[in-house]
């Protein structure tokens, strides 16, 4: 059964590099490579890379042992096509986020924009992404990933939160359960090539308490969460009931 989000990402590249959240790379670039210390030589994996635009704005500062990959074909081959047009050395596989693992080779895991996680039908799922990304990592590597904010929809009361929500397209039939915060949406929208896709959207809300939790339990001995701001990621952020999404930073035992 093909689920919601491998449907809106077929023939979706195109649209993908026009959305407004992707103007923060170059900001959000700047925020791993101070995680880094701009060491150069460091092996970075790109979890649900998309059309890469983390990966390349990445190589295109001198990084070269960058491995990103994606479960859409579509968004990976617009990747591959960024990166040989600008001439830069980037691994682009397809992978299922759920299901890899590369035997603790890298320093850094990124995970952005809610690729993969927490998109995943089940809970089981998303944490399989955790596990898989640990046991990527060199003990003392770091992961860092965003991913959606429990604390905004409770605060604001799911009535608020449903009926403020702004994203592109048309969204309707909205409904956030409170028993398993997972937001549920029919979404329509079209691809690059102007077909209309109506999708059952379905994606899960975390608490801070949870990935804590969820973290230590796959291997990470060291979390913290901050406050997600697009394109001006900082530890100076703390986590508030105001943001939409937190910045979690792990780093494996």
């Amino acid at each position: 059964m093909t689920q919601w989000y491998e449907e809106l990402f077929r023939d979706y590249a195109g649209k993908y590099e026009k959305e407004s959240f992707t103007e923060g790379t170059a900001g959000e670039v700047d925020f791993i490579e101070k995680e880094l210390n701009h060491n150069k030589s460091a092996k970075i994996l790109d979890i649900g890379c998309g059309t890469g635009r983390h990966s390349l704005e990445l190589a295109r500062r001198g990084y070269r042992n960058i491995t990103g990959f994606d479960l859409s074909e579509s968004m990976l081959s617009r990747a591959k096509e960024n990166a040989e047009k600008e001439n830069l050395r980037i691994e682009f596989i397809k992978k299922d986020a759920r299901d890899f693992y590369f035997n603790g080779v890298f320093d850094l895991a990124i995970m952005m924009c809610e690729g993969a996680f927490p998109l995943m039908e089940t809970d089981e799922m998303n944490f399989s992404i955790l596990k898989n990304a640990v046991s990527s990592l060199m003990p003392g590597g770091k992961f860092i990933f965003t991913t959606l904010n429990g604390l905004y929809p409770l605060f604001h009361s799911v009535k608020d939160f449903i009926n403020s929500e702004s994203i592109q397209g048309e969204t309707r039939e909205l409904n956030f359960d409170l028993m398993a915060f997972r937001y549920y949406s029919v979404y329509e929208t079209e691809d690059d090539n102007g077909n209309k896709k109506v999708l059952n959207c379905n994606e899960r809300y975390y608490v801070p308490s949870e990935i804590t939790w969820l973290l230590k339990s796959a291997g990470f001995s060291k979390s913290e969460i901050f406050g997600c701001k697009m394109g001006a990621f900082s530890r100076n952020d703390k986590l508030t009931t105001e943001d939409f999404e937190m910045l979690v930073i792990a780093e494996k035992y």
